[in-house]
């Protein structure tokens, strides 16, 4: 069986203009999150940025990717509208898409989802508890009942994004909030996972739960069928090539 073809996406803003985020991510967040997955044999990971040609997110790239992790967080209006619709077409013929903490406000993922994507947020050396409220899962496999991230951002409830299919993880907070951490989602032939942890502002993406979630994410996500090509069409079908004749109908040409 082949690698799975993981892409990383960043934005990559924070690292250069945030002298204590590029210390804590001297190879960017991408770097640490795709170090993150190369500990599984199973997965073959690159790296793109939003300065890239293209914004990083070509055509030829994409088809070369299984799966593609996101994140975003001061740039979400700068990446083009040719670059989302790109990804959004591969993620409908079945590429994965894993969306990564402030991703939630991209455009690609609120395309996705057809709602605004919104929530609470605090910024505080807050603990987060992530509680694995589906064990069964397959992104959930080796994990403990639930680990705890120290220090992270808070995000609360009410997430205005669409039920999801499945809820993997609730977080809790310090402050007494709560927030569905951990959700999946399928649109035309693509797997999605989100997933809530991440700020620049602490080292979140060396935690090895969370690499542990990203790599059972990424496997998770993958899906082996050929792309859906003919996913967006809508061929009209003649009556001479229907799978079979309607009982008591003429075939074409013949008198009833």
């Amino acid at each position: 069986m082949s690698a799975i073809r993981a892409t990383v996406w960043n934005e990559n803003h924070h690292e250069q203009h945030e002298p204590d985020v590029r210390a804590r991510y001297p190879d960017g967040i991408h770097g640490a999150i795709a170090e993150g997955l190369r500990a599984d044999p199973a997965i073959a990971v690159t790296t793109a940025t939003l300065d890239e040609p293209e914004d990083g997110l070509s055509e030829a790239r994409l088809a070369d990717t299984d799966v593609l992790l996101w994140w975003g967080h001061h740039r979400h209006a700068d990446v083009s509208d040719a670059a989302v619709e790109r990804v959004r077409r591969r993620v409908w013929q079945g590429m994965g898409l894993i969306m990564l903490h402030s991703g939630h406000f991209s455009k690609l993922f609120r395309s996705l989802m057809g709602t605004p994507c919104a929530l609470s947020w605090r910024v505080e050396e807050a603990i987060e508890r992530i509680w694995v409220i589906d064990p069964g899962h397959p992104i959930a496999q080796g994990l403990p009942p639930y680990f705890e991230i120290a220090p992270e951002e808070m995000y609360g409830e009410p997430f205005s994004v669409p039920e999801p299919m499945e809820t993997v993880f609730i977080s809790w907070f310090r402050g007494g909030e709560v927030f569905r951490s951990g959700l999946t989602y399928k649109r035309g032939a693509g797997r999605i996972f989100y997933f809530r942890p991440g700020d620049q502002a602490y080292p979140t993406y060396y935690h090895p739960q969370v690499r542990q979630v990203l790599r059972n994410a990424v496997r998770w996500a993958a899906n082996p069928a050929p792309p859906w090509t003919t996913v967006e069409l809508a061929p009209n079908v003649p009556a001479d090539r229907r799978p079979e004749a309607l009982a008591g109908a003429a075939a074409p040409g013949e008198q009833p």
